[in-house]
């Protein structure tokens, strides 16, 4: 019985036909070298003067993939791109040499990769056109492009055929060219503070710097348990106590947690580090890379940033004072009181982080920077001299997602190991999130970390902010998606 060919199976086989007919012609459709060309936006503007009806004698190069065809018997109009631009080809058989043009007509698909030499000219309805006179295959598409690709919509295949959503969806390309940006200004800003640039590892035996669950991996050689980084900040510090005064890390985090519109277990962070610097200092550098990159990649941002406590923001928006209850031990009764959806047995952070996810969180449109978080839920700042129920935290709002966190760094040996310990003993409550104890962090503080801020930015969710993108997965490349 004969098989029965799915469209897209009928498409491949023909398309595999005509690799066998290459073959037999002695035409190789994967060449390892690529002709020397001109990307196709120097063309457009090099000959943007060129009148209609005027054609040149300079004779231009060009590699791409065929976008288009439009057969015309002896002649065929093909539109090409590039990473630069798109430009049409006019394919004449009278201008080819022997049986270019038949092989061209017999074996081109939309989806291949060529290079053609030609000369360009204006035609009628005012297009630059490159009259071609010879051809080459770069790489022979066996898949067609997706039905409709002009307009792929489909979001299962946009994130999992990342490659088909960056051909049919040029907006796609365009966030991700502005996200290169925004890191690479970063960098430049750093730069030009001072700052070194280093990397710290990606698997650890103690995870730790941040509040979350670890992914487990195990190296046999060793015969360890190690951790997938949920944060590089114990190592950057310890670079601090060597005496690195101004370092930075740009790279992957991976938290064992929930996947929705602005979560990802892989994503990427900036942590920066700097000596006789404060909270205060963190401040000011999150505000000037934020606006260097917003002005980088043509996004409006006013500064300086709205500045607020904590408490003074979630008493502005309850018409309650929380500190007070959080000070008296009374804030599961004003849980209640506001009828938060929190869990009975629910600690005092989580039902802080409760009243200000429900109550302000999507209020705080404009860039705002949070300041003064409660000590006993910052175990790695330090707590402010005029006021130690509150530490010298901030985190930066913007568009209702946190986009930043900095501390002036707690460099309290004695204190840290207590921090530690309590949150040691929280994991033994039962709290998956609380950070493990670190001997080997602790010995470093004792040997003499100065006065320093850190800072924390998401990369991720400040490309989202700057390219008007609502969701975390529109600027990852490859996000996590079940299999």
């Amino acid at each position: 019985m004969t098989e029965i060919l799915t469209p897209i199976e009928q498409i491949i086989d023909v398309r595999t036909q005509k690799l066998k007919k290459l073959e037999l012609a002695g035409v190789n459709p994967f060449p390892a070298i690529s002709p020397q060309s001109t990307s196709i936006k120097i063309i457009l503007d090099k000959f943007l003067s060129l009148e209609i009806g005027a054609s040149s004698p300079d004779k231009s190069s060009v590699n791409g993939r065929i976008i288009s065809m439009r057969d015309m018997g002896k002649a065929c109009f093909i539109n090409i791109n590039d990473a630069t631009g798109k430009i049409q080809l006019y394919i004449k058989k009278d201008q080819l040499e022997g049986d270019s043009f038949v092989l061209f007509k017999e074996t081109v698909d939309i989806g291949d990769f060529i290079n053609v030499s030609g000369l360009p000219f204006r035609t009628r309805t005012g297009e630059l056109t490159l009259q071609v006179f010879s051809w080459q295959f770069l790489s022979k598409a066996i898949r067609p492009l997706p039905e409709k690709w002009h307009g792929l919509k489909d979001v299962e295949t946009r994130y999992r055929q990342r490659y088909l959503d960056l051909i049919a969806n040029p907006d796609v390309k365009d966030v991700f060219v502005k996200r290169s940006v925004i890191i690479s200004t970063f960098r430049n800003v750093l730069e030009q503070k001072g700052f070194l640039e280093v990397e710290t590892p990606i698997m650890q035996s103690i995870p730790g710097g941040a509040a979350a669950r670890p992914f487990k991996t195990f190296h046999n050689a060793l015969s360890i348990e190690l951790f997938m980084r949920i944060a590089p900040e114990l190592y950057l510090k310890r670079l601090v106590v060597g005496g690195l005064e101004k370092v930075y890390e740009i790279g992957r985090n991976f938290r064992n947690e929930g996947i929705d519109r602005t979560h990802n277990p892989e994503f990427t962070m900036l942590e920066l580090y700097q000596a006789y610097a404060d909270y205060n200092t963190m401040m000011d550098i999150c505000e000037t890379l934020i606006s260097s990159a917003a002005k980088v990649v043509g996004f409006e941002i006013k500064t300086p940033f709205k500045r607020v406590r904590l408490f003074d923001l979630l008493q502005e928006y309850t018409g309650r004072d929380v500190r007070a209850a959080f000070e008296s031990g009374k804030l599961k009764e004003l849980a209640i009181e506001l009828k938060l959806d929190v869990a009975p047995d629910a600690s005092d952070k989580k039902i802080i982080d409760a009243i200000f996810d429900q109550r302000a969180l999507n209020k705080l449109i404009e860039p705002i920077f949070v300041l003064d978080y409660p000590s006993v839920h910052s175990p790695l700042a330090k707590p402010k001299t005029s006021d130690p129920v509150v530490a010298e935290r901030f985190e930066l709002y913007i568009n209702g997602q946190e986009i930043a966190n900095a501390y002036s760094e707690l460099n309290n040996p004695i204190i840290q190991r207590e921090r530690f310990l309590e949150q040691v003993s929280n994991k033994a409550k039962g709290d998956e999130e609380a950070q493990p104890y670190d001997d080997d962090y602790i010995i470093a503080l004792e040997h003499g970390l100065p006065p320093t801020g850190g800072l924390g930015i998401g990369i991720d969710r400040l490309v989202m902010f700057l390219t008007n993108t609502e969701s975390i997965r529109e600027v990852i490349l490859f996000p996590l998606l079940r299999p």
